[in-house]
């Protein structure tokens, strides 16, 4: 019989998820498979094929499909016409006639839940209550705002000397935004004052609510985030079905998430034409930049977009090595490095001669249709590790973000460690676009957004996002993984072949 098989640290993982999460001590193990195997197929992407295995390993383990689907007992045991029927649905691919393909997609979809419970979940936190986020979160249309949060606003406000009444409920991702009346406009400042304190007595911790202006002078609308387990992810479907309505007119379309309310985010990443990205350690930071590249693979071949990928950790942007889009592979080294961004210097000058030459002013000139220059996306992982090996960077990244707009040459710097060093002033004054994931405090917050609040986000994806020529807007990241980016990357070399 068939089997499908596991390797250490899956196994590790199915041992923790029994006794840390369960709590069962004499649950099979198969059960956990199952519970992995729904997880998976609550993700739009197909999990990737590197988690195929031919054969158990040192540590790792074996199951069959009487253990799985219960092939072979009688009755309401033998679930496996479901399962072949669930996997017939996701692929859209008939495997009810041949068990080889079956199995395979099996193990992936086993495979890929429980890396999602390893990555997903902490033992220290409550196991059923991250399998209803995960499995339930986000379906259906009714209101997610926990129980008794109007009641406790209200009385917040009281608390602060302020007299409203809420007028609608708008439900985000992870925040519920309150439209609150108040007694008189002048109770604006007031409420913008008492923020610390209605973050206190709501119990938000180093979370708070944040307020927005509205165009009725006595309406605030106030958001609130919710408990965790009533947050809803902004899944990878979401960049998909962004991209397919992306305005026609945008060069570099990118997609971020949704908003507060719910509502897809995206903009030309022409249009900014830099970025800086600043973030600290499980702030959503390179899941972002992911999304960004994502984006632009979905809509740019290879002929139209050159990627220019800099990542000195060597982990985030190696995916994306072989692209035809990256001519110079993941670069690591900082000498190679900074060959590659004085070249780019190089590039740009002739660029401009080109374009001067053609009577263009810049690359969206109707009269530089004829030079064909493909748009150029300089991706840098971690600025401040590549500054601290060599200051030197630091020049031809200015000298690009000052003039490489009209060219087609465009930066995404991002950091973990926003300080002054890294984003010197000369180099942020050139770089007018910035998002910012949560940060540890609020002079971090200054350093990318040149206003605090960052610090005050509730990580994993939630950020500030301060586009040129306009005002500073919180978006929910979508959420992407691993098997995300092998399918964009399969698509976008397929599509240029």
């Amino acid at each position: 019989m068939a089997k499908v098989y596991t390797d250490n640290q899956d196994e590790l993982t199915i041992t923790n998820v029994i006794k840390d999460g369960l709590r069962q001590a004499g649950l099979p193990k198969w059960a956990v498979l199952r519970l992995a195997l729904a997880r998976s197929l609550r993700i739009t992407t197909p999990p990737d094929e590197a988690l195929d295995r031919r054969e158990s390993s040192a540590g790792g383990g074996e199951y069959s499909l009487e253990q799985l689907t219960g092939e072979g007992k009688s009755g309401e045991e033998n679930m496996t016409q479901l399962f072949r029927a669930l996997l017939s649905v996701y692929h859209e691919q008939d495997l009810f006639a041949n068990e080889d393909p079956f199995v395979r997609l099996m193990q992936r979809h086993v495979r890929r839940g429980l890396r999602e419970f390893r990555s997903g979940w902490m033992r220290s936190h409550d196991f059923h209550d991250y399998l209803l986020h995960e499995l339930f979160g986000d379906l259906g249309s009714a209101s997610v705002v926990a129980p008794d949060l109007r009641e406790r606003l209200l009385r917040a406000l009281t608390e602060i000397g302020i007299t409203a009444e809420i007028t609608e409920t708008l439900d985000g991702p992870r925040l519920t935004r309150f439209m609150v009346r108040l007694r008189d406009a002048n109770d604006h400042s007031p409420l913008l004052r008492g923020l610390e304190k209605l973050n206190f007595v709501l119990g938000l911790g180093e979370a708070g609510v944040f307020a927005s202006p509205t165009k009725e002078p006595k309406i605030a609308a106030l958001d609130v985030p919710r408990p965790t387990a009533l947050w809803r992810t902004v899944p990878a479907s979401t960049l998909t079905a962004w991209l397919l309505g992306a305005p026609a007119d945008w060069r570099l379309p990118v997609y971020l998430g949704q908003d507060v309310t719910g509502q897809p985010l995206g903009f030309d990443l022409a249009a900014a034409p830099h970025l800086l990205v600043g973030g600290t350690t499980g702030s959503g930071k390179s899941i972002c930049l992911h999304a960004l590249i994502l984006s632009l693979l979905g809509k740019l071949d290879a002929s139209q977009l050159k990627l220019v990928l800099i990542d000195p950790k060597r982990v985030e942007l190696a995916p994306y090595a072989k692209l035809p889009h990256v001519a110079d592979g993941v670069l690591t080294d900082v000498t190679d490095t900074l060959a590659v961004l004085n070249r780019l210097v190089d590039e740009m000058a002739e660029r401009e001669t080109a374009l001067a030459q053609a009577g263009a002013r810049d690359l969206d000139d109707p009269r530089a249709a004829s030079l064909a220059f493909p748009r150029i996306v300089v991706v840098v992982e971690e600025l401040a590790d590549l500054l601290l090996q060599s200051g030197a960077i630091e020049e031809p990244l200015v000298r690009l973000a000052q003039k490489a707009r009209a060219t087609g040459i465009h930066l995404v710097l991002a950091t973990q460690r926003p300080d002054a060093q890294t984003f010197s002033g000369l180099l942020r004054s050139n770089v007018p676009s910035r998002i910012a994931l949560t940060v540890q405090k609020g002079a971090e917050s200054k350093i990318i957004l040149d206003e605090t609040g960052a610090e005050k986000l509730l990580g994993k994806g939630d950020m500030l996002v301060r586009l040129l020529g306009q005002a500073t807007v919180r978006v929910h990241g979508v959420l992407l993984g691993s098997d995300d980016i092998a399918h964009a990357v399969t698509s976008a070399t397929r599509r240029t072949r």
